[in-house]
Parts: structure tokens; sequence; C-alpha cells
């Protein structure tokens, strides 16, 4: 079971932590799998329990008050900028990592991901592990490339409970308020590249701009390898599609006749024939909020498929749109060979 969020609870688990133990934390994005990131073993034991390639980094985690100059030779300005304006919060700045961090939490590279989430149970936890002044490695606490957890039984779900599970400890911080994971800035190549935003998230290139006086490009080869960003992830084990709402109904319809399984993630069109449906709200944030929930919730209902109805093009969607188009990327072609032939 998840242990109740108290004061020994936190303790318990900072000590862990500091004993190179793995402990699921919720923070305002989704939950994550932390391990002491100055600790490769520790490190490693996230890799493992994931099964998360080698050379895909993590993002380490640090406490309000922690120095984010121990992890790097040198903060530029855009990046105190940023941090002053959106820490604590969902936005993961990339920079070059300083020689003494070990290369376990940047998948060998040069670079290092960094932020500080607004969690309550996450900052406090930060305070507690190593007096405030360590940093927890700290991907999503799910199996890689599956739909990221947003509560603490989302994570039990993938890992089971202590002692079968590799994760020690699971704090129960209530569901996740964004529920996408955060935006990632890439800042290491400002001569070269400028910003770059890696991964879109709650904070959108609009609101980076507004501080930084650019807008940020997006990737090109060159770019640090992240978090979350390969093509296929955030995935249920359910094929993904995604349609315009104009042709939903025709679709349900037709997977029904053809004796098709349908589950349906909706925002305005009528639900047609399906085993499950979730309804999710019209406004971006609301709808991140409950994304992943949703996904699961379709996943279970062990449907042949799970149609998305496709969110809006505006800049607010972006990280929504991102995340559903990895989720539907290996699914690509399924729903034409659900569909009964043409007569």
């Amino acid at each position: 079971m998840p242990s109740a969020i108290n004061d020994t609870a936190i303790q318990a688990a900072a000590r862990a932590l500091e004993q190179g133990e793995l402990v699921a934390f919720p923070t305002e994005t989704v939950y994550g799998l932390g391990a002491d990131a100055e600790n490769p073993a520790a490190v490693a034991r996230i890799y493992a329990a994931k099964g998360r390639p080698q050379n895909h980094p993590v993002i380490v985690h640090l406490a309000p008050e922690a120095d984010p100059g121990y992890w790097v030779p040198a903060v530029p300005p855009e990046a105190r900028a940023l941090i002053d304006s959106f820490w604590p919060g969902p936005l993961t700045l990339i920079l070059t990592r300083a020689p003494h961090v070990p290369a376990a939490v940047s998948g060998g590279q040069d670079t290092i991901g960094l932020r500080c989430p607004s969690h309550p149970v996450a900052q406090t936890l930060l305070r507690e592990f190593r007096q405030g002044k360590g940093g927890l490695a700290a991907p999503s606490a799910n199996r890689f490339g599956h739909v990221s957890p947003t509560t603490a039984q989302h994570v039990l779900d993938e890992f089971g409970t202590w002692p079968g599970s590799p994760v020690r400890h699971v704090l129960d911080g209530g569901q996740s308020e964004v529920g996408i994971e955060s935006t990632i800035l890439d800042l290491s190549r400002l001569d070269t590249h400028g910003p770059v935003l890696l991964r879109p998230g709650g904070i959108g290139a609009a609101d980076l701009a507004r501080v930084i006086g650019i807008a940020p490009s997006a990737p090109d080869a060159a770019a640090p390898r992240a978090s979350g960003t390969l093509e296929s992830h955030y995935a249920p084990a359910t094929p993904v599609a995604l349609a315009a709402a104009p042709v939903l109904p025709g679709l349900l319809r037709q997977l029904a006749d053809g004796g098709r399984r349908s589950a349906l993630i909706r925002r305005t069109v009528d639900a047609g024939p399906t085993v499950a449906q979730a309804v999710l709200p019209a406004d971006p944030n609301g709808y991140a909020h409950g994304l992943y929930a949703a996904l699961r919730e379709m996943d279970a209902a062990r449907a042949d498929i799970i149609l998305v109805e496709t969110p809006p093009s505006d800049e607010g969607w972006q990280g929504v749109n991102d995340r559903l188009r990895r989720a539907a990327h290996d699914s690509t072609g399924v729903l034409a060979r659900l569909l009964p032939p043409p007569v």
C-alpha cells in the first residue's frame, strides 16, 4: 500500500534514498521514480526497474533552496531568468553537466536536466533528503515507454508492493495536478543554437519567450537526448488512433459492425458504440490533467483499439498533442486493419 503522508513516512523515504534504494513520489506533473542522483548504483536501479535504455537520460529534481550551480559549471542568465519565473514548477532545463556529477543521470552525455517540482510532498522529501542539498534522479514511475502514472495506485499497478517490488516506498500525494511531464528546454548550446524546445509541456514556447526574449527553436539532429522524447512513448498496451470529431461516429459504427471492441477518449463528439469511454475537459489544462488516467482506464477495458478525438492544434494544446502523437506512434495502420473491408 502507498505510505500515508506524514513526517515519519517522509523521513523513512529519505533514509531509503540515502541508502541507495528507490522511492516513488508525487510531483505536480506525474509520479517520479527517485534515486540519489550522485549514486550511480542507485541510478542504475532506476534503469533496471523501468527497463530503460542506458543512454536515455533522467531528470534531476532539486529542493527549492538547492543551488543549481552545484550541478553545472555555470548557470547562464537565461537559465536564471527562467528559474526565477517558473521554479518551482513544470520546467526542466538542460545545461552543461559539471565534471563531478556522475554521467549516469545524463545517459553518458555532457549535459544534465534539472528541475524543481512544486508538489508539496516532493518538496518536503527533497528538503529531508541529504538536508536539501542532494538531488533526486526521477523519471516517471512506470515501466519504460508505458503511460506515466498520475496516482500512487498507478505506480503500484506498474511495480507492485515491497518487498516484491524494486520500489521501497510509494508516497501518496493524490492525483498529479498538471498530468503530463515537464517542458524541457535545452540551454546547453546557447552560443550556437539558442534555446531549443525538446519537449513541450504545461509551460509553452510563448511563455518561455516572454522571459528570455527569444522563441525557442525546434529540436535539431544534434540536440541532446532528453527524457520522454523518443518517437514511441507514453503508450498503453492497446493500440491508439486519433480521429477528427466528424468522422468518429462513423468509425465507431464500422468497427462495431465488424465485431471490433472500441474504447473512446472524447471531448465534444457524441459517443458511439464503445465498450468504454472517457470524457475529458475542453480546456488543455483540464485535458492534460486527466489524459494519462483516461488512457490507463481505456487500456483496462481490453478493447481492440482506443480512439481519441483529435485535440485542437493551438499552442496551448502542444504538450497534449505531443503525448498523444507518441502514444499512437507504434499503432500506425492498426485502425485501417481493424475496419471491415469496403463492399
